[in-house]
């Protein structure tokens, strides 16, 4: 008896020892090696993880992470930059672009007989994609003045995160579509006038709502809240946990969205102001107005989207290098500019549509100039 009761209690401390090996193991491999987008970093592991500041949540809850007092997310839960500067310029984008956005698309809605169609619809899926996105920054608004503790729940955060980003790059999408026509209309007027214009706006537009169902996919696809207990919040999309696959594997997606959504928009909106510009200097006639406007809202538009795409990028960077992660509050800054591009693209409407006059004069005119060099 006495020699199996020694063989069990040899047993016990062998699968103990084991266990404790394989949980070191286990911590030894999940070191942030692989990074998620936009987030900070957080872990399910409380390991090393000081619990002075650990809130009332159950121990045992899946949705706990965990994180370091020195780890930016501390400082930027609770920082002046999170909690009063991104709310507040938030409040002043919504109550600027959400009602000149809904008067524009019933301005433009009633002025479909009157204008190009193309042009409208153009219009419309910008004002369109403007408001909405606008509309999904009141829930984030109360999370930021709230200390960046999320009250609405799992599903709405999804929701408000896919709604936020995949209008983002629509928006993006869209501007450089809208470049795109202006560019055929001034450099390849003859061409632009053969064009089944609406068919083709038709399906340019269905095209940039499928990129936007991609976007909004991963958001709505992954866990968003998570409760960082040394800080005693539950944070919406801000905080990840990095090591798992389920976030992980978004990181290629995204990548790829950054490449559809920012730098091929952008690259396109610099070729087609370039050409419009060096072709209006060209003409004999005085395009001095129109070239104002187009150099205007070019202007605007690199300076609320150039910021947020280079700390993006540059954050995927160090992220992956380093796994610092410390540009994220930075860009969620820059991300503001976006929503007031937002509200300022009503305005560039009403002030491009001033110019679109001139606009089909100078088609007309090189449309004719180039049918009788072809005579």
């Amino acid at each position: 008896m006495v020699d199996l009761v020694s063989g069990l209690l040899l047993c016990l401390m062998a699968v103990q020892i084991s266990q404790q090996d394989g949980n070191r193991t286990r911590n030894d491999t999940n070191s942030p090696s692989v990074v998620n987008p936009k987030t900070f970093a957080g872990s399910k592991d409380k390991t090393n993880y000081s619990n002075k500041l650990a809130a009332p949540f159950h121990p045992n809850s899946d949705d706990i992470l965990y994180v370091k007092p020195e780890d930016p997310v501390t400082a930027y839960s609770s920082g002046i930059l999170s909690t009063r500067v991104i709310p507040s310029s938030y409040i002043v984008a919504m109550l600027v672009g959400i009602p000149s956005n809904a008067y524009i698309l019933v301005f433009l809605r009633v002025r479909l007989s009157t204008k190009s169609l193309s042009t409208v619809l153009l219009y419309l899926n910008l004002a369109l994609s403007d408001l909405m996105l606008l509309l999904s920054l009141a829930l984030r608004v109360h999370y930021h003045f709230n200390g960046n503790n999320w009250i609405f729940g799992e599903t709405s955060c999804r929701f408000i995160t896919a709604l936020f980003y995949g209008n983002v790059y629509c928006s993006a999408q869209t501007i450089a579509c809208i470049s795109v026509k202006r560019y055929l209309a001034v450099v390849k007027p003859f061409f632009y006038r053969r064009l089944a214009k609406t068919k083709l706006t038709v399906w340019t537009c269905l095209v940039v709502w499928l990129l936007f169902g991609a976007a909004i996919t991963p958001e709505l696809l992954v866990r968003q809240t998570y409760q960082v207990s040394q800080l005693g919040i539950t944070t919406c999309h801000d905080v990840l946990p990095l090591e798992e696959k389920s976030h992980s594997s978004l990181v290629p997606y995204r990548l790829m969205l950054i490449c559809l959504g920012f730098i091929i928009p952008f690259l396109i909106c610099i070729y087609a102001h370039m050409a419009i510009i060096y072709h209006l200097g060209q003409s004999a006639c005085d395009w001095r107005p129109f070239i104002r406007v187009s150099t205007l809202v070019f202007t605007i538009f690199v300076a609320c989207f150039l910021p947020s795409g280079i700390l993006h990028i540059t954050h995927y960077i160090r992220l992956f290098s380093s796994g610092d992660d410390r540009l994220y509050g930075y860009y969620r800054v820059a991300v503001c500019l976006c929503c007031l591009h937002s509200c300022l693209d009503p305005f560039l409407c009403m002030l491009v549509s001033k110019t679109a006059a001139s606009e089909l004069q100078f088609i007309s005119l090189r449309g004719n100039s180039e049918t009788s060099s072809s005579t």
